[in-house]
């Protein structure tokens, strides 16, 4: 809780006594009721004899000096004796501060939570089912306005006259996603490729067919896995990065700051990430297909004594150029998914720092999904047309 009066010098130490008349408590505070005297406070506030009581009253038409930790301590002693079913009919404090009284127990205080039980049944599951199926279409539509205005500031930026792209920002997220994440996606595609070899080896050696293991890296590899893989690798580490780093721009007010200023926050933070990581992917996909095939080749040479110029041979036989496109065209797309859905939901960060960790998670979870329904849409439309 915000402190809403500055704390007090104590010259009179803060008293609580309590009086009994008749069916009635009443709570005598006096004193300095200020924050250096809460730690005393604490346990006496807390431990108000209420036994055979049917009602309150606070006085505290003796406190001498009083901020919001005070404050919070009389309140928070309202709120214990309502409670325990002893209402308090009568709360007094000094005029001066009722204007304090209103603020904290406006924003500084709320009543005991009371834990309901958890619904059950058919309309529970109902009921969150259509919030879901609302939630989601609702997020969609919002994201299908986001996709609408990041197209129209990317054609302002290459066709209205006198705005330049800020060049800057363009090569230093392409080094950010591309550049930085040539180990990780390098280290997994080897060891996929090793994976798929072995893998696919053991399979084949039971029809005496380990050579067309050379055919199933390949056009594995080239068609789906690598380009995949990076996908994935770039939705978990660039893709969570841009809604972290937007998200605590609108925690820390930053994005707001850059508006009064007449910054273009869309051409800024949004447009270079996403023609950032629209260059950067294919490279890394290009880099995983050969990494992986490699590792592959030497997995094949190792444990099915395949040579290497017999492997690119088959290899050669295996994959047409189609074959890579068919990878290649997949990735500027992919690309595109993650950078929007990361920029969205780095844009739609509460101010609170619980905000901007569930959101990169639902970032990462809505890139990866996206990705592979995309991955899954292109797999029908390539089969359609023969590809």
């Amino acid at each position: 809780m915000r402190n809403v009066a500055p704390s007090i010098r104590v010259d009179t130490p803060a008293t609580l006594r309590t009086e009994r008349r008749g069916n009635a408590v009443r709570v005598v505070a006096a004193g300095d009721w200020v924050t250096t005297e809460t730690a005393r406070l604490d346990p006496e506030t807390r431990n108000i004899a209420t036994t055979g009581a049917g009602e309150a009253e606070i006085d505290g038409s003796g406190i001498t000096a009083l901020d919001s930790a005070g404050m919070w301590l009389l309140l928070r002693m309202k709120y214990a004796l309502d409670a325990k079913r002893v209402p308090v009919k009568r709360f007094v404090v000094p005029d001066r501060y009722t204007t304090l009284l209103s603020a904290v127990e406006r924003e500084g205080l709320v009543e005991p939570v009371t834990h309901k039980p958890r619904p059950h049944g058919l309309n529970y599951i109902l009921e969150r089912t259509g919030k879901g199926t609302v939630l989601a279409f609702r997020q969609g539509y919002d994201m299908v306005g986001f996709l609408g205005r990041v197209t129209v500031e990317t054609i302002e930026a290459f066709l209205e006259p006198g705005k330049e792209l800020p060049f800057p920002g363009f090569i230093n997220q392409i080094e950010e996603t591309g550049l930085t994440a040539l180990p990780i996606v390098g280290l997994l595609a080897f060891l996929l490729g090793i994976t798929l070899a072995y893998q696919g080896a053991d399979q084949l050696k039971r029809f005496d067919a380990q050579i067309y293991t050379i055919d199933l890296l390949a056009v594995g590899f080239l068609r789906e896995l690598g380009v995949l893989i990076t996908a994935i690798i770039v939705a978990g580490r660039s893709g969570s990065a841009f809604t972290a780093h937007i998200g605590t721009m609108r925690v820390n007010e930053e994005i707001d700051a850059m508006k009064t200023l007449g910054l273009n926050t869309t051409e800024l933070l949004v447009l270079t990430r996403v023609l950032g990581l629209l260059v950067a992917l294919p490279l890394l996909t290009f880099f995983a297909d050969i990494v992986g095939i490699i590792g592959g080749m030497l997995m094949c040479d190792l444990e099915l004594h395949i040579t290497i110029p017999v492997f690119i041979r088959e290899f050669k036989s295996a994959v047409s150029l189609n074959t890579f496109l068919v990878g290649m065209i997949k990735a500027p797309v992919f690309a595109f998914v993650i950078a929007l859905v990361g920029c969205f939901e780095g844009l739609r960060v509460e101010r609170n720092a619980a905000s901007v960790g569930l959101l990169t998670t639902r970032s990462v979870v809505e890139s990866i999904f996206l990705v592979i329904a995309c991955d899954a849409g292109f797999s029908v439309l390539f089969s359609k047309l023969g590809i």
